[in-house]
């Protein structure tokens, strides 16, 4: 990991991740530079990471959406890749994701989650996730499992995607929008472990929905400003295995 610019930099947004983030940090791959984004933290997570080298950047708004698109705003790689800090997904990961993009292979990958271990997945969280898949087929007919959050693709593009929402609604509209825009989408399998410390979404009940609730906004202004020749059948888009 390292703290000067790389060609890789992986957002990290954090809300009292302290525990996690020595396991997540030493997984950043070697060159790459990893920015926490703070998002409020009471735990000493900020000061944790600039201890263990990564670059902190520092959102007070709250929201899932605000802490990723604020390390996007602050990240100069030409791929930017994207992972939780709660030690449920590993960074390294990310390695062929990178590969796939740099090789022109596709324009965005995405990891789908499958559970590994005894609560890695709450079933509650499980089932709000199958049902915005399901929707986010039907609006793009891309053939999507999952709307995790690791992921990778390059900055500029990205940043053009004029990406608005700042709550757990984020995630889904980039690929909504990059499914507007034509861009090749990969998925692949990717372990999920159990989460380090406790959910600050789909660890209940009232946080699952409401990230559902959030998502399917998000779909449902999608449909709404979608226009004829801009959807992702029309406009080539296609997802590659």
């Amino acid at each position: 990991m390292t703290t000067t610019p790389s060609d890789v930099d992986v957002v990290l947004p954090c809300l009292n991740e302290a525990e996690a983030l020595p396991w997540v940090l030493e997984r950043i791959p070697p060159g790459w530079r990893a920015l926490v984004v703070d998002n409020g933290s009471t735990d000493g997570s900020a000061r944790i990471a600039h201890a263990l080298g990564a670059t902190v950047v520092h959102e007070p708004r709250r929201g899932f959406g605000a802490a990723c698109h604020a390390g996007l705003t602050a990240a100069t790689a030409d791929v930017v890749c994207f992972c939780d800090c709660d030690a449920s997904l590993d960074p390294s990961l990310l390695v062929p994701f990178v590969r796939e993009v740099r090789g022109g292979e596709a324009d965005l990958v995405l990891g789908r989650r499958r559970p590994r271990g005894r609560g890695a997945w709450p079933v509650h969280a499980r089932a709000g996730n199958l049902a915005l898949a399901r929707m986010l087929r039907h609006r793009t007919g891309l053939p999507l499992h999952d709307l995790g959050p690791l992921r990778a693709a390059r900055r500029e593009p990205l940043l053009g995607l004029g990406l608005t929402d700042r709550r757990s609604g984020y995630p889904l509209q980039m690929v909504v929008r990059a499914a507007d825009a034509g861009w090749r989408i990969a998925e692949h399998d990717v372990p999920y472990l159990p989460r380090t410390g406790v959910s600050k979404v789909t660890g209940t009940w009232r946080g699952t929905w409401q990230a559902v609730r959030d998502m399917s906004r998000v779909l449902a202004t999608a449909e709404d400003a979608g226009a004829p020749g801009t959807r992702a059948s029309d406009a080539g888009g296609r997802a590659v295995r």
